[in-house]
């Protein structure tokens, strides 16, 4: 049965909104502590680690996280698989929140973050930051304008500003969308250009000329397993029926993209001779080990197999493994294998860099529940009466 969009009108203040206030409280002072005293008094970085969890887990992870917008997008508008579009809107607005707090994370690492604007104005064409600022900048906004549309459905006859502003971007909305798929194949590889112009400083392991190929496989791969994630967790907490005949499919996607990049990552090392680097016992190895292991081969062997796919346990057991592994890594080539030779003091991440980033990731969270709380963006179905439902038959014919 087809449900159209609509506000879940679901009791908004639990338990676990309210742990996520006391996340985002802690983040904030720490935000605040990081502005007043300057990065040195805030974090663990020095001159030999530039950059550490912000820029690892809080910008590189979520450029690769926030995927499954542009990659649902191109598959249910450009493609025409309209049966995938009732996942699209919850897709476009993780992505949306995700690169917002791209954005912030940015913004906190570098030490002037009141120049952040100056990329815009003053290029540098050798640079390539360049294009990943431009790119990020261009296609949040992007973003925004594909998510307006749900707004304007909630608040537009209240607020006629909104429904003339909608007609105005509507005949233009496919130019968007094509722009937004475009703008994501290009910064994500350029995150892992950043990184060839350290070839004495990132470990072997992850220093490949063909990095940039990787970084882009790797967010076409983690894009599905991102939507069949975060669909899991809100229909788990939320209490909605499960859309197995929409993501059992869609993980048939992620067989033939992760499989792509499992096959160029492992080509690339027999190529290169780094293999023999697997098993020397450093923490480097070890890490890649485990996210080759872990975030590539167990997952892409668990969704070769169709009950897998069709178990709504199991396909949520591997897409939350292909998300672990692209997140570790990003967090293993910015962070685990980025040591200088000049290093004397390993990098780890101080108290307040933690309280950040769990502060930024529950705030991510607050505004997703806010959002799909009065925003018509879930079409599933409720499951049963939960204990948070508000009056389900009346949301339900919305």
């Amino acid at each position: 049965m087809q449900h159209r969009p609509r506000p879940l009108r679901t009791r908004f203040w639990t338990p676990g909104t309210i742990i996520m206030l006391l996340f985002m409280a802690v983040g904030g002072v720490c935000i605040v502590a990081r502005h007043l005293g300057g990065l040195a008094y805030a974090t663990h970085l020095d001159d030999a680690h530039p950059w550490g969890l912000w820029i690892g887990v809080d910008v590189a992870s979520g450029v690769a996280l926030a995927a499954g917008g542009f990659t649902t997008s191109f598959l249910a508008h450009i493609l025409g698989r309209e049966r995938y579009e009732p996942v699209l809107r919850s897709a476009i607005l993780t992505a949306a929140l995700g690169y917002t707090f791209v954005a912030i994370g940015v913004t906190l690492d570098i030490g002037r973050s009141w120049a952040i604007w100056k990329p815009m104005f003053f290029w540098n064409p050798h640079s390539a930051l360049l294009e990943v600022a431009v790119c990020v900048m261009a296609y949040l906004t992007v973003l925004y304008i594909e998510f307006f549309p749900v707004v304007t459905e909630r608040f537009g006859q209240r607020f006629r500003i909104l429904a003339w502003m909608n007609r105005l971007i509507g005949p233009f909305m496919w130019v968007f969308i094509i722009l937004g798929v475009v703008l994501s194949c290009m910064h994500p590889s350029s995150l892992g250009t950043l990184m060839l112009i350290a070839p004495t400083k990132v470990h072997p392991l992850w220093y490949t000329p063909i990095l940039p190929l990787l970084f882009l496989l790797s967010a076409f791969a983690v894009g599905y397993p991102m939507v069949v994630f975060e669909t899991g967790l809100a229909t788990k907490s939320l209490h909605l029926e499960s859309e197995m005949e929409i993501l059992g499919p869609l993980s048939r996607f992620t067989v033939l993209v992760l499989g792509v990049y499992m096959v160029v990552k492992i080509g690339d090392m027999a190529v290169r001779g780094t293999y023999v680097y697997l098993l020397n016992g450093s923490m480097q190895s070890n890490s890649f080990l485990v996210k080759v292991v872990f975030g590539v081969v167990v997952p892409w062997f668990m969704l070769l197999s169709s009950r897998v796919r069709k178990s709504r346990g199991a396909l949520f057991a591997a897409s939350t493994l292909i998300v672990l592994g692209v997140l570790m890594n990003r967090i293993n080539v910015f962070v685990v294998a980025y040591e200088a030779p000049y290093t004397k003091v390993h990098y780890f991440p101080s108290v307040s860099e933690i309280a950040v980033t769990a502060g930024l990731v529950a705030a991510l969270m607050f505004l997703c529940r806010m959002a799909v709380t009065w925003l018509p963006v879930i079409s599933a179905p409720f499951a049963s009466p939960g204990p948070d439902m508000q009056n389900p038959k009346a949301t339900e014919v919305r």
